[in-house]
C-alpha cells in the first residue's frame, strides 16, 4: 500500500511594521537650543550650547522630519540675537564705568 499524504498548505503571512521616524540631529539641535536660550544669563555655557543647537539644527535640517530641527533653528536665532544684545549691554556697562573713573 502506498502512503499518501495529504496536500501541505502554505499559507505565507508579510507583516510589514512601519518604522517611526525619528531626527536625533534635529531633536538634539532643539534640545541645546533651549537650553541655550535658558541659560542665556550664563555667557560661557549660552555661547557653547547656541553653537552646538545651532550646529545640530543645520545638519538635523537636511534629514526627515524637519520640524524640531527648524524649531531649534529659530530659537538658535532667537539666542543669537539675545547674544549680542547682552555683549552690547555689557559693553555699554562698561564704558559707562570707565567714563565714570575718568
Amino acid at each position: 500500500m502506498a502512503n499518501i499524504q495529504p496536500p501541505y498548505n502554505q499559507n505565507q503571512q508579510v507583516i510589514y511594521v512601519e518604522r517611526k521616524r525619528s531626527n536625533g540631529f534635529g531633536v538634539a539641535g532643539f534640545v541645546l537650543a533651549v537650553l541655550g536660550l535658558v541659560f542665556c544669563w550664563v555667557p560661557v555655557m549660552d555661547w557653547i550650547l547656541w553653537a552646538l543647537g545651532f550646529i545640530f539644527s543645520l545638519i538635523g535640517l537636511f534629514k526627515a522630519p524637519r520640524g524640531l530641527a527648524i524649531a531649534g533653528l529659530i530659537i538658535s536665532f532667537i539666542g543669537m540675537i539675545l547674544l549680542v544684545v547682552m555683549l552690547g549691554l555689557l559693553a555699554g556697562a562698561v564704558a559707562g564705568a570707565v567714563a565714570l573713573q575718568s
